[in-house]
């Protein structure tokens, strides 16, 4: 009976979880930006001629797995915005079922796993990256599960969880550059797992080159890629990296600590300042969560420590001594994609692979709360429980609210979508597929995507830049419209020189989003 309370419950967190993730889909985020958009792009052009690629060089290069998943998307469902998020909604809500796993294997406690798996599934950081077309959010899923299968085999001895583990683990590789930070988390931890475990390489070798046998083979393919085309490994992080004298203008230890601190400080304190990325200038973390957080945190060294000073001088064995260190090093590693870099930190998006951890850490400070007050009378156990819901209640509600009530209304977020772009994409299904089209871009390449990508088949669409206007020839004026992404004055005093029966009118929508026709 217990076991099935447990399962009702964490069914409803993943349901909760998936609702907040696809809830209103088409309209929060305020509009589909163009780095989502290019993704979509590849998608219609992998469907068109059938080369699904490992890796797209486009947009400075981008993993191809996740590019390919919309693919299919499109093809069985058609090109639309849900469609297009379609991906990481189901990516955002596996995030959930996994980090329940992965803790509760980890701790041996259902309700480490399950105030994981809800905080996750209400935190507005997790909910506003499984709402957009952004590969980084396929990472979190494929640590925890990875992570899961990895640890559920040491305990188990299974080869089959080693297996799966691996080649979950190996397709990282295909999922978003950070996780190239990933393998040197299980390299580090070697030393730990032999500390913890009597005759770690006596017991395991064998499971060890069945994980490496099956990550390397789901690694495979990218591995080829990257060999063929070695051009595709440079990345733009090089050019923006702490290392780079352009960047630290000669002061690197200045730079990395003034990197790492923001790093640290966003989870509490001073969140990303970009409105794509979060609610600025609040923390990632709610006020609550955040508390959660650093005692989470503050125990995990003190246990680490702790444990490591009594393996040294005792010479005795604990598991603590490994999970903990797995937890410590997976933070600070995968927090590297985003301190080692100095642009625009503090930076959710680049430390999305912390996001499981993160909210482990906040379910151990959580249990230590509970821990302290819960006593054997029935009048504690009572005051325990409602304190726990009436938590879970307050945070479930505040950051729901934040996502879908204050921050979507927010004009500010509107503009950091390009909202007028995906106006512009609605506006034209209201319009004739027969009349002529012409959209006037700005000189931003990615700028039409939003637009192309659910208009493809339209081919009484033009695009051109304010530059190219002698190149539109219209077969019916009258009939014709043009559409301008912005102002431009000049542009549009150029096409009624040459038409003077059009007429200027500004479209107005919601969140002060426009854009200007001529028709």
């Amino acid at each position: 009976m217990k076991k099935i309370k447990i399962y009702v419950l964490l069914a409803l967190i993943i349901s909760f979880g998936f609702f907040l993730r696809i809830y209103n889909i088409e309209n929060a985020p305020p509009g589909v930006y163009p780095d989502e958009a290019v993704n979509g792009e590849d998608a219609l052009r992998a469907n068109a001629t059938g080369d699904y690629r490992w890796f797209y060089p486009a947009n400075q290069g981008r993993e191809g797995l996740f590019m390919n998943l919309i693919a299919f998307s499109f093809k069985f469902f058609g090109a639309s915005i849900f469609t297009l998020k379609l991906p990481n909604i189901i990516f955002g809500t596996l995030t959930i079922l996994g980090i329940y796993l992965l803790a509760k294997e980890l701790f041996k406690s259902e309700r480490i796993g399950l105030i994981s798996a809800f905080l996750t599934a209400v935190s507005f950081w997790a909910i506003n990256f499984s709402r957009i077309a952004f590969r980084a959010n396929m990472l979190p899923t494929i640590l925890v599960f990875s992570f899961y299968f990895l640890f559920r085999g040491l305990r188990t001895k299974k080869w089959w969880d080693f297996a799966i583990g691996g080649f979950i683990f190996g397709i990282g590789i295909h999922s978003y550059i950070a996780w190239r930070v990933a393998p040197i988390v299980l390299v580090a931890m070697l030393p730990f797992f032999i500390l913890a475990r009597k005759k770690f390489f006596e017991n395991y070798w064998k499971s060890i080159l069945i994980f490496l046998f099956f990550s390397i083979a789901s690694a495979l393919p990218m591995f080829l890629t990257f060999y063929q085309h070695p051009e595709f490994l440079e990345s733009r992080s090089s050019s923006i990296s702490i290392m780079s004298p352009e960047v630290n203008q000669g002061k690197p230890i200045q730079t990395f600590l003034r990197s790492f601190t923001l790093s640290l400080v966003k989870y509490n304190f001073w969140g990303d300042q970009n409105w794509r990325h979060n609610f600025p200038p609040y923390p990632l973390l709610d006020p609550l969560t955040g508390l959660a957080f650093l005692l989470g945190f503050i125990f995990s060294i003190k246990v680490f420590f702790q444990t490591f000073y009594t393996r040294i001088r005792k010479k005795k064995y604990d598991l603590n001594l490994e999970k903990y260190a797995f937890l410590l090093l997976w933070f600070f590693l995968l927090l590297a994609p985003e301190f080692m870099t100095a642009e625009g930190n503090p930076h959710a998006l680049r430390s999305i692979g912390t996001l499981p951890v993160v909210f482990i850490f906040c379910a151990l400070g959580f249990e230590a709360i509970f821990k302290k007050i819960k006593k054997n009378d029935i009048f504690w156990k009572k005051f325990t429980l409602s304190m726990l819901i009436s938590i879970s209640l307050v945070i479930g509600l505040f950051n729901s609210l934040k996502y879908h009530i204050f921050w979507a209304q927010k004009t500010i977020a509107a503009d950091s979508f390009n909202k007028n772009i995906t106006d512009i994409s609605n506006y034209i299904y209201t319009l004739p597929q027969s009349q002529e089209k012409y959209i006037i871009t700005s000189y931003n390449t990615l700028i039409k995507l939003p637009v192309y990508i659910f208009h493809s088949n339209d081919s009484n669409i033009g695009y051109f830049y304010p530059n190219e206007l002698e190149k539109i020839q219209p077969k019916n004026p009258h009939n014709s419209i043009f559409i301008f992404i912005e102002k431009n004055d000049e542009a549009i005093a150029q096409i009624q020189k040459q038409y003077p029966f059009l007429k200027l009118a500004e479209k107005n929508y919601p969140l002060q989003s426009k854009f200007y026709i001529l028709q």
